[in-house]
């Protein structure tokens, strides 16, 4: 069964689409059967892999309403070399159509559970707010990836992210643990970066992943032309970041494997 990946944090502009978009392409470089979810109205990770937003006759909306099945909304091998459930403005609706709906929180799960079989990784890409999708992307999460700049109010953030992962651990979905925090958009040369650094690894310690992701000019073009870093530039300072994440979740996951 795929490990599912929720990449969220409540705070914008953290690098998080970005993450998701990098590390869903490095993970199928490493041969590893990806499905990346975008469950975000805004539509970056669907535009930034080469799918166009607004041609789409279907999206993650349908599959959350339930007038289409995942495997029927599902674009299969993306330039990125991973499958997209796609997503775009529609989706807005959702957030309120939701509300009444039976089993709101876990609609994404149900759909998700089918496709399980057939992927190794699932990551989800969140809004930068706790609403119902996000509700429903940890619900139907094993983990959750926090992307995270090292700056001032990084680690109050963190901590309010750490409760909401308690609150829906205890109310919904018994499973759901934090995977691990990764420093992006990291500028080594200012000493608060530094120091904010320092403290994450003293607080969460092995929770705090040792790839780190630099700022990087190539990161920051490739989605302007739907691409990952990886096919954009291959050996910019950010795809070979990215690279050396999957390799690191995908020692994780082989160790997690065989200890159980």
């Amino acid at each position: 069964m795929a490990r599912i990946l929720a990449v969220t944090n409540q705070k914008g502009g953290v690098g998080k689409t970005t993450t998701c978009v990098n590390l869903a392409a490095s993970l199928a470089a490493t041969k590893r059967r990806v499905l990346m979810v975008d469950i975000d109205p805004q539509g970056n990770a669907t535009m930034g892999s080469g799918v166009d937003k607004h041609a789409l006759d279907m999206t993650v909306y349908d599959v959350l309403v339930g007038t289409a099945k995942a495997s029927e909304v599902r674009v299969r091998q993306t330039p990125g070399g991973f499958d997209l459930l796609p997503s775009n403005a529609d989706l807005t609706a959702a957030e309120v159509e939701l509300l009444d709906m039976a089993d709101k929180e876990k609609r994404l799960k149900h759909q998700l559970t089918e496709l399980g079989q057939d992927y190794d990784y699932i990551l989800i890409d969140c809004p930068p707010s706790l609403n119902m999708l996000t509700v429903n992307a940890l619900a139907a999460a094993d983990g959750v990836l926090i992307p995270m700049q090292c700056e001032y109010y990084a680690l109050e953030g963190i901590s309010s992210l750490i409760n909401t992962v308690e609150q829906i651990r205890g109310a919904i979905n018994p499973q759901l643990r934090i995977e691990g925090i990764l420093r992006t958009m990291y500028d080594p040369r200012t000493s608060l970066a530094n120091e904010v650094s320092s403290q994450l690894t003293e607080h969460f310690s092995d929770l705090v992943y040792q790839t780190v992701i630099p700022r990087n000019i190539r990161l920051a073009e490739a989605p302007s032309h739907g691409l990952p870093a990886l096919l954009y530039d291959k050996q910019s300072r950010g795809a070979v970041a990215y690279l050396a994440l999957a390799g690191e979740l995908n020692r994780k996951q082989q160790h997690t494997q065989l200890a159980s």
